[in-house]
């Protein structure tokens, strides 16, 4: 399971850093046709646009593969439960920063 979350979480950042520099190298070598047209100012603006958008899709992707995963896989381990619930208990509440 964790090599799973693993491979999603590679697969998302690899296409996180292929895209934007594919658009950017697309518009620097008249991959899009009917740009070309475009002042060079325009198209540097046009490709930054694009590449962030395009970042922004694959973690909005990436955003639902997680949420779309089952949460009744994920079960915490009852010893890690006991020991933070018992250390939770010690805690004792303080006052704030005051000193007496």
């Amino acid at each position: 399971m964790a090599a799973m979350v693993t491979r999603k979480f590679f697969v998302a950042s690899t296409f996180m850093w292929i895209f934007p520099f594919a658009i950017l190298y697309g518009f620097q070598h008249d991959w899009f046709p009917g740009f070309s047209h475009i002042s060079p100012y325009s198209q540097t603006l046009l490709s930054g646009f694009l590449a962030v958008i395009s970042v922004n899709m694959m973690l909005a992707f990436y955003a639902y593969m997680a949420m779309k995963e089952p949460t009744n896989k994920h079960e915490p381990d009852p010893a890690f439960v006991a020991k933070a619930k018992a250390a939770a208990s010690q805690i004792k509440p303080s006052g704030g920063d005051k000193q007496d």
